[in-house]
């Protein structure tokens, strides 16, 4: 057992969602806690009708969650348990209920973390400047008075139901994108092992669908027997990418721990770019509300500020408006409400949906690339080719002493070649005569680390930017 009254939360409680090592941060008694506060600073002054709270398939999730589930219930707050889910199943609960939510996962991060992410009713975010912060200190200060029970305990306790509600997220999903017209695909699913094991059989492998899938690593196993579900490292995608090429097929999908974040890898076995599906799916909406009616000029499409200029490119070419945001999932979400956007994207394999309350939903934007590449014949690298008309470094982190005066280096650099600065996130430098090139640079918030994304419209462009750039970021004081 940990002593929870070491525990400080503002190591656990992050700026979108809580993560930490299981018992040493997150004990059955910091969640309890933080179910007290999350109770207290969202539900009850907000309104909320309810909370639905959802896990994962580590060890630890189930009984994490029946703890927090306690400290909501004994402020008055019922409680729907949903048991095993993906992140966007949780996301569908909170929306289709109209409740408050709580899912805990730690992602892709390793078997003896866990975390929570939390959410308003109809999946609106709960981060640092949302209430987050606000139940961190209220838990904290409820752990350092060696109270976790809730000092304001209701007269009447909140109840808890269980329900499953997978049946109802896959014909959900399945009721937006229709794949029965298209035709026949082979698809070679990795799991690594989390949520998607449950959730794909449940969309892709029921009914009439014209798909042949190809499963491996379904078996949920929070150990993460065969790899770290992160699909973003090359590593991890390697038997995807052999499996896809053995069974001949026409593209593979991978999906993170909690299955909110989808990798495409092409017919030949190469990974397709996050900003390449992201101008995909962003045509495929803009072109759906012009069919249904509505101007093009009124549809809009938030992106964050590293995906590729390909992105913002296809968006104004069909005449829709383009957003540029920070990155992070809070404002994107903050900013798709505020325009009504239809459809949001980021370089990190998260996709947002209008449809699906603005949350992010990768198994949705996996139904998407499934229908393009079904309603036409060419193969998967060529359907996206058109959007990989620039080259990218990828995100370099650097470890630097003093933040400020890098990146001052770095802005004198580039300015001295032409480039305009924007401090939207960071420095973003950008270059529009020939050669074409940008790069973003933007600070950690808990570590000394600068990030590093450059683009350009060849890779010679690109590798000298980024070699230039790496050189100033750490140079020696």
């Amino acid at each position: 057992m940990s002593d929870v009254t070491a525990v400080r939360l503002a190591d656990v409680v992050k700026a979108y969602d809580v993560r930490g090592l299981v018992p040493e941060q997150l004990s059955p008694q910091v969640a309890t806690t933080l179910g007290t506060a999350f109770a207290q600073v969202v539900v009850l002054p907000e309104g909320e009708r309810g909370v639905v709270i959802g896990h994962d398939m580590r060890d630890s999730s189930p009984e994490l969650a029946r703890a927090f589930a306690a400290g909501v219930v004994a402020q008055g707050v019922d409680v729907t348990m949903v048991g095993l889910c993906s992140t966007d199943g949780l996301y569908h609960a909170s929306g289709s209920l109209g409740l408050a939510g709580a899912m805990f996962t730690a992602s892709h991060n390793p078997a003896r973390y866990n975390g929570i992410k939390l959410c308003r009713s109809a999946a609106r975010p709960v981060g640092q400047d949302s209430g987050l912060t606000e139940i961190r200190d209220l838990a904290q200060w409820l752990l350092d008075r060696g109270d976790h029970h809730p000092p304001m305990r209701a007269a009447v306790p909140g109840t808890i139901t269980e329900t499953d509600l997978l049946d109802d997220y896959a014909a959900y999903l399945r009721s937006l994108v229709d794949l029965r017209g298209g035709r026949p695909l082979t698809v070679v699913v990795d799991a690594g092992n989390g949520m998607a094991g449950l959730t794909v059989p449940a969309v892709l492998q029921r009914g009439d669908l014209p798909l042949t899938v190809v499963p491996l690593y379904f078996e949920l196993d929070g150990t993460f027997p065969h790899h770290e579900a992160n699909p973003l490292e090359p590593e991890n995608l390697r038997d995807l990418q052999a499996a896809v090429l053995a069974h001949g097929a026409d593209l593979g999908l991978a999906f993170d721990g909690d299955a909110d974040r989808c990798v495409v890898v092409d017919e030949r076995g190469e990974p397709v770019s996050p900003s390449a599906v992201t101008a995909l799916v962003a045509e495929r909406e803009i072109r759906k509300e012009v069919a249904s009616g509505r101007p093009a000029a009124e549809v809009t499409v938030v992106h964050n500020l590293i995906t590729s200029r390909a992105v913002g490119e296809t968006v104004d070419a069909l005449g829709a408006r383009a957003v540029r945001t920070r990155v992070g999932h809070s404002f994107v979400k903050a900013q798709m409400a505020e325009h009504e956007a239809v459809f949001g994207g980021e370089h990190s394999a998260h996709y947002y949906f209008r449809e699906f309350w603005y949350a992010d939903t990768g198994m949705l934007a996996a139904l998407h690339v499934l229908a393009a590449l079904g309603e036409q014949d060419a193969p998967m690298s060529s359907l996206v080719e058109r959007f990989d008309r620039y080259s990218a470094s990828g995100e370099i982190n650097s470890t630097v002493a003093d933040v400020a005066a890098a990146t001052e280096r770095v802005r004198a650099w580039a300015q001295d070649r032409g480039a305009v600065a924007d401090t939207l996130d960071g420095l973003t430098m950008s270059r529009e005569d020939d050669p074409v090139w940008w790069f973003s640079l933007r600070p950690s918030n808990t570590e000394p680390l600068l990030r590093l994304n450059v683009e350009a419209a060849d890779r010679t462009t690109m590798e000298q930017v980024r070699d230039d750039v790496l050189g100033l970021v750490r140079q020696e004081p």
